[in-house]
């Protein structure tokens, strides 16, 4: 599993579903220089988990905007996929009211990109690609700052979902950072103390940033 914190995220374009209607060239670099991004990877539209946690993001959307914070989630499915569970209501099993935007990773490039991408595969000597089963997204999610760097990451497996709470307070911790230069312990929530570095990789993070 790559680590990509450090580094420029993966730059990808996609088709997308936003609130509802079908965008052919989605890209995160709308991003650069004016917003953080959560990306976050799931599994697969109309399963179990998966609708707990984009409802979960929606709920706290405000939070995020607050922030000022572009939630987007990806799954291998299809825009029309994306776009048909959209329009299904939550107690159906749906995210009907789900509006930030749906990446339609189709040729698995952004989860594998990303490495993200479950199941094995493999060409032959015809080119023909074989695979082990479905290839589906881990539940990842990435942390990219205003540069489009990431600065934080976490990888599922399929069954376990994650914690919206912890990554606003991921955010915070950033933020918190970035604007006074004081690093966040175990923990920490904003408002807390937090402590000042001592060590140098903090002054060339901030001198770059």
């Amino acid at each position: 599993m790559s680590v990509l914190v450090g580094k420029k995220a993966p730059s990808f374009k996609a088709k997308a579903v936003v609130d509802g209607q079908i965008v052919e060239e989605f890209s995160l670099d709308q991003y650069l220089g004016k917003q953080y991004v959560v990306l976050f990877f799931y599994p697969k539209d109309f399963t179990f988990v998966c609708p707990t946690e984009l409802h979960a993001f929606q709920k706290h959307l405000a939070d995020f905007q607050e922030r000022n914070v572009a939630v987007v989630g990806c799954s291998t499915d299809t825009e029309f996929s994306h776009l048909a569970w959209t329009q299904v209501v939550k107690n159906a099993g749906g995210i009907k009211g789900v509006t930030y935007p749906l990446v339609a990773d189709t040729n698995k490039t952004i989860s594998s990109n990303y490495d993200v991408l479950v199941g094995q595969w493999t060409l032959d000597e015809n080119d023909n690609l074989a695979a082990d089963g479905e290839l589906i997204a881990y539940r990842g999610l990435f942390l990219i700052d205003r540069e489009g760097v990431v600065q934080h990451q976490v990888v599922n497996n399929l069954p376990l979902g994650r914690s919206v709470t912890e990554v606003l307070r991921m955010v915070d911790a950033l933020q918190h950072f970035e604007n006074h230069g004081e690093v966040c312990p175990m923990d920490w929530h904003k408002g807390e103390d937090a402590m000042k570095p001592t060590f140098a990789g903090v002054s060339s993070y901030l001198s770059s940033n």
